[in-house]
């Protein structure tokens, strides 16, 4: 393979890379807990917060809704990691995305 040939791969390797990439960024992913739903984009920009829990919050369940929007968040970032590994993983150890 000569010179020319390997920068033409490398460059469609780049654009598939990239294409790739801005699907994640503009993709929504949602966390959910039993009282919080939270989404972000593929970049982890929020992009909304619901609390679904009917009825008031006690000082009691201040605690355990803090807990809620954590795990919430955690679920909505373990999705983007799943979908980020699914569609780079196999360009991460060539130029070090992940």
């Amino acid at each position: 393979m000569n010179m020319q040939q390997l920068m033409q791969q490398a460059q469609r390797m780049q654009r598939e890379i990239t294409k790739k990439k801005d699907e994640i960024d503009n993709k929504i992913f949602e966390g959910k807990s039993e009282w919080i739903e939270i989404s972000f984009n593929g970049k982890r920009e929020i992009k909304s917060f619901k609390i679904i829990k009917d009825g008031e919050i006690s000082n009691d369940d201040k605690e355990i809704l803090e807990d809620m929007i954590m795990i919430a968040i955690k679920d909505a970032f373990n999705k983007i990691d799943k979908e980020t590994e699914e569609k780079l993983g196999q360009y991460a150890s060539m130029s070090g995305l992940m």
